[in-house]
């Protein structure tokens, strides 16, 4: 067994706050959640007050000023848990880092302290029905209206569009934006901004119905002539597809990160149920076919482990970059698809029912290659970085 080095004692401490707080507040209530659609809003308050938002954001912000390993630990200990209800890395690892990253110091006293105690729900707004994982294509448009001036945050814009796949929709009560503001700048003309649900013109559309992820909140959201004041630009205006790409490496290696923690769970469960089975006068276990099924699952899922944490630490030291992120996701993804369907069929027919972690696994592994952009652009990412001319500070 490789040893992990990547986390330290007071990493393993938070994680045991973090199992406390999944068996305490989530495991009793999530095949509830899962009929709902969506988690009560107490749980994210209840989050806040156990310290499990925005560990990484600064103190002076009303967070730990921890690094990002605590909410890499919490991303790793929902997973183990197989209960996908809570977004809290939507909300950790996508929105609150835009804000700290690019907002004002104005924007970042107004929305991390109430972010992080959980009173206020994040949610990222990109994919549109014509747009997911091409952010150029994007129609939801931003449209100054007013005399911008020469002070900071002076006009306001009109926003009009809709977008789809929202995780936290329905209970956001802000929603980093992306719109076109020009659409013929460099970049896509894109800008974000921060907006309040409570706006007028601010429209929840339907709670969707998806395969997996069932307690998890996903939504549509409409802009009908929503106004904002300038202040709300977050980052520079048209400069927004630039600090996409700079943000989706951390979601991408997130979502990787999610896939290993899956990938081992999911292998222990099979190797649990595979030495209990009886068939043919002896378990399944003892069948050679299994265990080299199983010692074929163990490599791959070890090399995926290892993959991983090393793509942390490059993370950790500011050498992770959108290329590195990509395949990440690429591998990881894949392989989170590949062990859970193969895993299943050493269950029969059991591992088709609800009432197994392992068909609820199956129902949540096929989101992973496409959502934060899919496989298919991870590979065209990829490709493009091999003939991409080198750097300077490789030369």
């Amino acid at each position: 067994m490789l040893e992990r080095t990547l986390y330290g004692e007071e990493h393993q401490l938070f994680r045991d706050t973090a199992r406390r707080f999944i068996e305490a507040e989530i495991a009793p209530f999530h095949a509830q959640w899962e009929h709902d659609g969506q988690v009560p809003r107490e749980l994210w308050r209840k989050a806040g007050a156990a310290g499990l938002l925005g560990c990484s954001i600064p103190e002076e912000y009303g967070g730990a000023g921890a690094d990002a390993l605590f909410n890499f630990a919490l991303v790793e200990e929902l997973a183990v848990s197989g209960f996908t209800g809570p977004a809290f890395a939507v909300h950790n690892e996508m929105v609150m880092p835009y804000i700290l990253a690019f907002g004002t110091e104005a924007q970042k006293r107004q929305w991390l302290p109430p972010m992080v105690r959980g009173e206020v729900i994040g949610a990222l707004g990109l994919t549109e029905p014509q747009a997911g994982s091409d952010l150029k294509g994007m129609r939801t448009r931003a449209v100054r209206d007013g005399d911008p001036g020469s002070g900071s945050g002076a006009g306001s814009f009109v926003i009009n569009g809709q977008k789809t796949f929202i995780s936290n929709g329905q209970l956001c009560d802000v929603v980093v934006l992306a719109c076109k503001t020009d659409p013929d700048a460099a970049g896509g003309g894109i800008s974000l901004f921060i907006v309040e649900a409570d706006r007028p013109g601010f429209i929840r559309g339907r709670k969707l119905e998806k395969l997996g992820l069932k307690a998890q909140d996903t939504s549509e959201l409409f802009f009908d002539n929503l106004r904002v004041p300038a202040s709300s630009l977050l980052g520079p205006e048209h400069g927004g597809f630039k600090l996409l790409m700079k943000n989706l490496a951390q979601e991408r290696l997130t979502q990787a990160v999610r896939s290993a923690a899956v990938c081992e769970t999911v292998l222990q469960y099979t190797i649990d149920y595979v030495r209990d089975r009886k068939m043919f006068g002896q378990t399944l276990a003892d069948f050679q076919a299994t265990q080299f099924k199983l010692a074929e699952i163990k490599t791959e899922v070890t090399v995926g482990r290892v993959f991983t944490d090393h793509a942390i630490r490059q993370f950790m030291d500011g050498k992770f970059d959108g290329t590195d992120a990509a395949m990440a996701k690429l591998w990881l993804s894949e392989l989170h698809g590949r062990v859970v369907d193969q895993c299943l069929q050493l269950f029969g027919g059991w591992g088709y029912m609800w009432e197994y972690p392992i068909a609820r696994a199956y129902a949540d592994a096929r989101i992973t290659r496409i959502a934060g952009g899919s496989i298919e652009v991870m590979k065209q990412i990829i490709g493009r970085s091999l003939f991409a001319p080198p750097r300077k500070e490789d030369k």
